[in-house]
């Protein structure tokens, strides 16, 4: 039942509705005033009273496009202004009575008011009464959270015919018992008893922290609604926009509260910046990152084409370099540097999947450690303002040689600092959907509908958003004065089988198997970002310090020199990083 009308058929109703129900009442008013029997000497006054009502209501009505509200949608704001354009032109109506109509009656005025708001809102407001009290057809839907959020979310599920909330969640007891717009606020226990067919629930707010989206999560399952949906953007009233499934990416965030975009934006606004690694998965949201925080020049370095490409098109502006050569190459390299002059350096560049380092050792020595010399060495060289390292929780008692190479790329930079460049380090674990990840290996295995694989059944690891580390990134960056390495809080780690079947819940693919294959060459079952507990803090929750290593910077430059001249690279490592042992699984 859904009768579409246009715009001049909906303003040529209300146009007629209204000149019957302002005559109406009008009349009405005068009988009422002298008890349903009116003086035959009133007529007059009646008749004038009536066609002055009508011109200044009407008139008021186009100018306040009382006429172009859609009838379903009419809210308390059009409500108000029809009390206002009412009583103004009761106003006008008492100078006018007093000034033009003979034998006035004041008293009706007021009694025409009282009629003609009831009466016009009603008409007004009787689609949106029915479609919403009486005639919901969509499916039984639980709104989550009963604040602010979830009063705008009921607004906007109002206007979806797919849904009809039932009943809000309460996240804070306060609220249970209320009602917002005749839709009751109930506890997780009312709502298990009282409402069995829920199909589908939105949890209004996506500023939740992982601990309080999880219990939402865990209800809702026991609760057995078959979709679950998360706010993004409410104000757009694109469902695909405001919406979308809850996905392991939300309930896996960790959400920094101490996120100082301030600190950020002084540190990258007006200034010259080259990213290493550009079209990566942290590099491309790092230029991202510095495009919103106002960089003055942004340059885009990166040997593959396809991510260069890729990055460069989305940020395409005058501001925006596209440079394609590599870290290795240290000629082209120098001549970017003298090209661009880079105030910050944020060197992302690296090979960061264990598997394929442990096949590919020699590249990745030369790309990881060469690549970061170079970049250092250049930085210090053209007087770099700041040099920021992108590490790894794998360099922390590496197992595999992709650690062990950051663990060294750390030391150069710990111990390569010049007085007019502050380099520093930043390490942090596992970003979500990063390029090599388990997430998007996991959804593509779902999708195919094959087995999960995980390598053990206690492996762990840490995880992030990535425009979340990215920010953070650049706000530990900012603190640096030099040779320090600041390790970001990545919040607990997460078990890989439980988000294995975390992700099959989501999917609804409970019936696909997980499947143990065994560690790959290199990999530990626990991450760590921490050797010791000797950290410094610093003024924000989320960002610590790591205790430096003093490294003679010449002895390191001949060791590494020595690492590349040396047959037997394992034993080469372990003798610059003694904590590297290496697990062949």
């Amino acid at each position: 039942m859904n009768i579409k009308y246009t715009n001049s058929e909906r303003l040529l109703f209300f146009l007629i509705s209204d000149i019957l129900i302002i005559t109406f009442t009008s009349y009405i008013s005068y009988l009422l005033r002298f008890d349903m029997s009116m003086p035959p000497y009133m007529l007059e006054s009646c008749i004038l009273f009536i066609i002055f009502n009508l011109a200044i209501k009407i008139n008021l009505y186009f100018v306040f496009k009382i006429y172009f509200i859609q009838w379903r949608f009419f809210s308390l704001r059009d409500f108000a202004k029809i009390i206002l354009i009412n009583f103004s032109s009761s106003l006008v109506l008492l100078y006018i009575g007093y000034s033009f109509i003979d034998t006035f009656p004041r008293s009706v005025v007021f009694i025409e008011f009282f009629l003609s708001v009831f009466f016009l809102a009603s008409i007004r407001g009787s689609k949106r009464i029915f479609y919403e009290l009486v005639f919901r057809t969509g499916d039984e839907t639980l709104i989550v959270g009963a604040g602010k959020d979830g009063e705008m979310m009921l607004r906007f599920l109002q206007k979806e015919k797919r849904y009809n909330p039932v009943a809000f969640l309460d996240l804070k007891s306060t609220r249970v018992g209320t009602f917002i717009q005749g839709v009751k606020v109930k506890t997780a226990k009312e709502i298990l008893k009282e409402h069995k067919s829920i199909k589908n629930a939105i949890i209004s707010s996506p500023n939740q922290s992982r601990e309080e989206l999880d219990n939402i999560y865990k209800f809702l399952k026991e609760l057995s609604v078959e979709s679950i949906k998360i706010a993004s953007k409410l104000k757009n009233r694109d469902e695909t926009e405001a919406l979308s499934n809850l996905s392991i990416e939300d309930l896996l965030a960790r959400k920094p509260k101490d996120l100082d975009k301030e600190t950020i934006k002084s540190f990258i606004d007006g200034k010259k910046i080259l990213i290493t690694g550009a079209g990566g998965s942290i590099g491309s949201e790092i230029a991202r990152q510095c495009v919103k925080y106002g960089a003055k020049e942004l340059i885009l370095l990166d040997h593959s084409e396809f991510n260069l490409y890729s990055i460069y098109e989305e940020l395409e502006s005058e501001s925006v370099f596209a440079v394609m050569h590599s870290i290795l190459d240290l000629e082209s390299f120098e001549k970017t540097f003298t090209k661009y002059r880079p105030d910050v350096v944020i060197h992302a560049a690296a090979y960061k999947h264990v598997p394929l380092v442990e096949f590919n050792i020699d590249e990745a020595l030369k790309n990881n450690i060469v690549g970061t010399k170079n970049s250092i060495d250049l930085a210090i060289k053209y007087r770099v303002k700041k040099f920021i390292l992108i590490s790894t929780d794998k360099a922390v008692r590496p197992t595999n040689v992709m650690g062990t190479t950051k663990r060294i790329c750390e030391l150069y930079a710990q111990n390569s600092n010049h007085s007019e460049t502050e380099i520093v380090a930043v390490r942090f674990g596992n970003v979500l959907g990063s390029s090599g990840s388990v997430i998007p290996k996991f959804k593509k295995q779902i999708e195919l509908g094959e087995p999960i694989t995980v390598t053990h059944p206690d492996i762990t690891r840490y995880f992030m958003l990535i425009p979340e580390a990215c920010e953070l990134v650049l706000q530990a960056g900012s603190l640096g004065k030099g040779g320090e390495i600041f390790i970001l809080d990545m919040g607990e780690p997460v078990k890989i089988v439980d988000l294995a079947k975390r992700m099959l819940e989501l999917y609804n693919r409970e019936d696909i198997e997980i499947k143990f294959i065994g560690l790959r060459r290199g990999e530990k079952l626990y991450e760590e970002l921490l050797i010791d507990e000797s950290e410094e803090h610093t003024k924000y929750e989320s960002i610590t310090v790591g205790k430096r290593t003093i490294y003679d910077i010449d002895t390191l430059t001949k060791d590494i020199e020595e690492l590349f001249n040396s047959k037997d690279k394992i034993e080469a490592l372990k003798r610059i990083v003694p904590e590297f042992e290496h697990k062949i699984n």
